[in-house]
């Protein structure tokens, strides 16, 4: 006699693969169509804030108190701020209210970055964000395909970005520019290897929650989307610092 339920379980176990890659796919859009959203958000807000502050010689009075009073160094601030509060608070919050948090501070962050419109040409910044995005990209891709363990890479990395903040920190005071370039180089290497090691992290996080409920994985993609936006962006601001043209 026939088994059936032999039969059968070859296509069982495919139809689990399929619903599998499927649940992947959907989860890692969200994440990129959150990041991208995100990113639009901090473009728009960055080039608003520009746009109404007249710039060095002529700035308008909104121009003159968030660049040139100490109002900009909260606006520097506040992402950091909202960073942590958003990580303390996103278990206590929403799908919907963590989405829109993470909107606030793409906005905050679009408000803190909003100088280089006024230090860069506009098609430098534009060609640098094409490069960013291109690298971005790629490293992405890689990150999601490799079968090799980025595990041990990931944790070389932070601590390579422990020490760059730590120079960050020191140069404000020195002032180097041969210090400078060197950590925006150094910079685009930590945040290029972070791109492909923290795509696969969020890879094998939905692996790990796949059977969660729906609302959990919404807030994992929320948070895996702010982890690739920071790395996109801290990728496009290293890359400016040297590729960018000075007004």
């Amino acid at each position: 006699m026939v088994d059936y339920n032999t039969i059968r379980r070859p296509a069982t176990t495919a139809n689990r693969a399929a619903v599998y890659d499927e649940g992947l796919r959907a989860y890692m859009n969200k994440v990129y169509g959150l990041m991208t959203v995100g990113m639009l958000v901090t473009a728009v807000v960055a080039w608003s804030f520009a746009q109404m502050a007249g710039g060095p010689g002529a700035w308008t009075e909104f121009g003159r108190v968030i660049y040139t009073t100490p109002v900009r160094w909260v606006i520097m601030l506040l992402p950091l701020v909202m960073v942590f509060a958003f990580g303390a608070a996103l278990n206590r919050l929403s799908t919907q209210g963590a989405t829109l948090l993470f909107y606030a501070f793409a906005a905050a962050m679009g408000a803190s970055v909003s100088s280089i419109f006024l230090r860069y040409t506009g098609s430098s910044i534009a060609m640098t964000f094409v490069a960013t995005a291109a690298g971005f990209a790629g490293l992405s891709l890689y990150g999601y395909t490799t079968k090799r363990d980025l595990s041990a890479m990931g944790r070389f990395l932070m601590i390579g970005l422990i020490g760059l903040i730590v120079a960050m920190l020191v140069n404000l005071f020195v002032g180097s520019s041969a210090v400078n370039f060197a950590i925006s180089v150094i910079g685009v290497l930590i945040f290029a290897g972070l791109t492909a090691y923290d795509t696969q992290n969020i890879k094998n996080t939905y692996l790990e929650l796949a059977n969660s409920d729906a609302d959990f994985l919404g807030k994992s993609a929320i948070m895996g989307a702010l982890t690739l936006y920071l790395d996109f962006l801290n990728l496009f601001t290293f890359l400016l610092s040297f590729m960018g043209q000075q007004e």
